[in-house]
């Protein structure tokens, strides 16, 4: 149906105001404008400007995120993994360190190799906290000129303090106050990504249309990686939310369920467990992980874990042992059809964990793969037993019926 005349005429004069205001205001040049702006300053006021991290599971988004909003410096994403990037942190490490320190030394030199200049290392509780200091000296044998951004400082020095050095180092004409708004908008984005992933492990196995959330949760994670503020990012939360729970699931009333738990990195970093996640989906299975940045960071509470977890636990175990024998108590007594342990070979405090839940195992009669990692672990290997812990569980929750 044709407009009428009236309507015809609103139309050409918006859009003759729409091409006017376009040939004044020119957003892309002034976009452009501002960008060679920044540049500019940095180039002039700082004597570091390119920042990365190592690569850890989905967290990319709000690695950016901090490095551009917070720190004010540009961010170098990196590549997928390959297996030379890993064999460089394997070949400069002991044989006895444990892997993630491995698969992070071959992430940083790859990154300096692409330009970057500034390192950026967590503390962690456990050995983790000290890999920071050991891989800077390990790089500058190797040759490579940077400064490292060291978490585990803050300890060291007091967090103020560690600020006070990392405004001096990196960018000393930081706006404070906008770093810590952006730093508070860090921590929402954390809370976000964990909750979609969250969503994903407890549903994607049950997709009706092979692929769907996959796709969602790129789309996901794109939309995330341009957000600007804490508005953007509770926006890119609800769409991308609303996006998961439109997709069409085929999901049984009563499907097997799995809690994984484990140590920090491994668990949750896909390249360091070899993709656990997605092939336990790919098997049809609703998937839960109470182990992330959320939980073991922003939310922890050592003392309640415990004292959800009293019949195993009378201290704390330290590092992320309390948050592994809570979890694996509350998937055993909510009548979760198996457990899966992952950690790196050597990972002390989860090795302390297994009596734990073996006794966990016999008090639920819930069974347990136990699942460690090193550098010569191989997805055939991963895959043949996880198909036999499958059919066991299958066989039994038949059996039950």
């Amino acid at each position: 149906m044709s407009m009428s005349k009236p309507q015809a005429l609103i139309e050409q004069v918006r859009s003759s105001v729409a091409v006017e205001l376009e040939r004044r205001h020119a957003p892309t040049l002034l976009a452009d404008r501002k960008a060679a702006k920044a540049a500019k300053h940095k180039a002039k006021h700082h004597k570091y400007t390119k920042a990365a991290f190592f690569r850890y599971c989905y967290y990319d988004p709000a690695f950016k995120f901090f490095c551009e909003q917070v720190l004010d410096v540009d961010y170098l994403p990196l590549p997928e993994a390959t297996r030379a990037a890993s064999e460089v942190g394997v070949q400069n490490s002991s044989d006895y360190v444990c892997t993630p320190f491995k698969h992070i030394l071959g992430d940083f030199a790859e990154a300096l190799d692409l330009g970057a200049d500034i390192l950026i290392q967590f503390g962690g509780p456990c050995r983790l906290g000290y890999y920071g200091e050991l891989q800077e000296s390990i790089l500058r044998d190797m040759g490579y000129e940077f400064i490292m951004m060291n978490f585990a400082r803050g300890i060291e020095l007091g967090y103020i303090g560690w600020a006070k050095e990392v405004l001096k180092t990196v960018n000393p004409n930081i706006d404070v106050p906008h770093g810590v708004v952006k730093l508070k908008a860090v921590a929402k984005m954390i809370e976000h990504l964990d909750s979609l992933r969250d969503f994903y492990l407890a549903n994607a196995g049950f997709e009706v249309e092979r692929g769907a959330f996959d796709a969602a949760w790129v789309s996901a994670m794109d939309a995330m990686r341009t957000c600007l503020d804490e508005r953007d990012i509770n926006e890119a939360y609800r769409e991308a939310m609303a996006a998961f729970r439109a997709i069409p699931l085929a999901k049984p009333a009563d499907p097997i369920r799995i809690g994984i738990v484990g140590e920090m990195f491994t668990a949750i970093d896909e390249r360091s467990n070899l993709g656990l996640d997605h092939k336990l989906v790919a098997m049809g299975v609703e998937v839960h992980r109470m182990l992330n940045f959320t939980n073991r960071y922003l939310r922890y509470n050592e003392p309640n874990l415990r004292v959800g977890a009293k019949d195993y636990l009378t201290y704390d175990m330290g590092p992320t042992s309390t948050l592994t024998v809570a979890a694996a108590k509350k998937y055993a007594a909510g009548g979760f059809d198996g457990l899966i342990h992952a950690k790196s070979a050597g990972c002390t405090p989860e090795i302390d964990c297994i009596p734990v839940l073996q006794k966990v195992s016999e008090d639920y009669s819930v069974p347990v793969l136990y699942l460690t990692y090193d550098s010569q672990t191989s997805d055939t290997g991963l895959d043949t037993r996880l198909e036999a812990f499958y059919d066991m569980l299958s066989m039994k929750k038949e059996k039950s019926k």
